[in-house]
């Protein structure tokens, strides 16, 4: 693409405001659908009581998984199967988006559910193989191995003879993942997670991206930026990546865990972890893409934001350096029905763009499902912004 083909396209096309491309993918009846639902959403209250009404109602045997799956699980999730996720991938490919297939299972604590969730990634890996609607794939370590020998680890607590066999078959699962993406040359990440087993993780990570990351980005570690120590982490990880020869893998995003990661410091009486204030964490989020630009050589990054002012900037950032929009080494994502105002427009600006798309049995997936919500009604207009859009688009088509 030419630059000035390039500079036409970023100032025609990128506006988040055309609500027609936004919702192109969303028939009259799925737009309503998202209307009552953003509506239920930012009642508060609602969002309080429901996990556990909502978990009361099953474990008695209530028949509402079926409301379940029509609504909530249906706007945020994919499916329950990879099979049941191909509507959602085709009808984001006609977008111009990707689908990331992501197993949202969570909370398990059993050595054979360990090695179903490997199997699982891995198969997520083999649907991602020759189909360019599916560009990158993602992991948990904590899907894969039991959260409390990570704190153990973390905190260089001395494992049993028992732990250190098991270390080694989460290592072995990570190693096995990785092996296969490399195989079949497609991205994984490996996502975040808490502050206190987070080391242990991004140690993992660095490793798997010095064995597989030689000629071509396979490995990503995440970086939340909500961390005041994150912008300086992706700093020496490429100085690290330099010295070493891999390519740097990053997935910069703000966070999940702000509300627990506060409470746990004030209790156990550390510093906090978490930036000061909201404008902190933009600032170095901001910084952090800004860096990532400027080494785009040796960093591939994917930038996850529902930020719609970063992902302007990012846009301006890869402008200014003359860098095509479809590099493969930048990536914008957000979440499956949430933000489509950004995922849509930019990728109709021929921008580089991959949804989140959860998927698992519906029961095991409403963790994932409550946390969202929840974390979506304490982001300050968010709700608002995506209602506003929807209410935009009912109005310009009449319904």
């Amino acid at each position: 693409m030419s630059e000035t083909h390039f500079n036409m396209t970023l100032k025609d096309s990128l506006s988040f405001e055309n609500t027609e491309i936004a919702f192109r993918h969303s028939s009259n009846n799925a737009l309503k659908r998202a209307y009552w639902l953003f509506k239920i959403i930012n009642v508060n209250f609602l969002v309080k009581i429901g996990p556990p009404i909502t978990n009361f109602a099953i474990n008695i045997g209530l028949p509402i998984k079926g409301l379940i799956k029509a609504t909530i699980f249906n706007h945020f999730c994919g499916g329950e199967t990879i099979a049941e996720c191909d509507h959602t991938i085709k009808n984001l490919a006609e977008g111009g988006v990707g689908t990331i297939l992501d197993y949202s299972i969570e909370g398990e604590d059993d050595e054979q559910v360990f090695d179903h969730t490997r199997d699982e990634i891995i198969r997520t890996i083999d649907r991602a193989s020759g189909d360019k609607a599916v560009p990158i794939t993602v992991f948990k370590v904590t899907g894969v191995g039991r959260f409390s020998l990570l704190e153990k680890l973390d905190a260089a607590q001395e494992l049993t003879a028992d732990e250190q066999k098991e270390w080694k078959k989460v290592q072995q699962r990570v190693l096995d993942i990785c092996t296969r993406a490399f195989k079949l040359s497609i991205p994984v990440m490996i996502d975040a997670e808490e502050t206190w087993i987070q080391k242990t993780i991004d140690l993992l990570a660095l490793d798997m991206m010095n064995r597989f990351n030689k000629e071509k980005a396979i490995v990503y570690n995440t970086y939340q930026m909500y961390r005041h120590d994150k912008l300086q982490s992706i700093k020496d990880d490429y100085l690290q990546a330099v010295d070493e020869g891999f390519i740097l893998g990053a997935k910069i995003v703000r966070g999940a865990y702000m509300e627990k990661e506060r409470k746990r410091a004030e209790e156990m009486g550390y510093p906090s972890p978490i930036q000061p204030d909201k404008e902190s964490a933009d600032k170095d989020y901001n910084a952090a893409m800004k860096f990532c630009v400027d080494h785009i050589n040796r960093i591939a990054f994917v930038a996850g934001t529902h930020n719609e002012q970063s992902c302007q900037l990012l846009a301006e950032l890869l402008k200014e350096k003359n860098i095509d929009p479809k590099n493969p080494h930048v990536y914008f994502s957000q979440l499956l029905g949430m933000s489509d105002n950004l995922s849509f427009n930019l990728a109709n600006a021929d921008y580089n763009v991959a949804k989140y798309v959860p998927y698992g049995p519906i029961k095991a997936v409403l963790p994932y499902l409550f946390r969202r919500a929840q974390e979506n009604t304490a982001i300050a207009g968010q709700m608002s912004r995506e209602l506003s859009l929807i209410v935009k688009e009912k109005r310009r088509r009449g319904i």
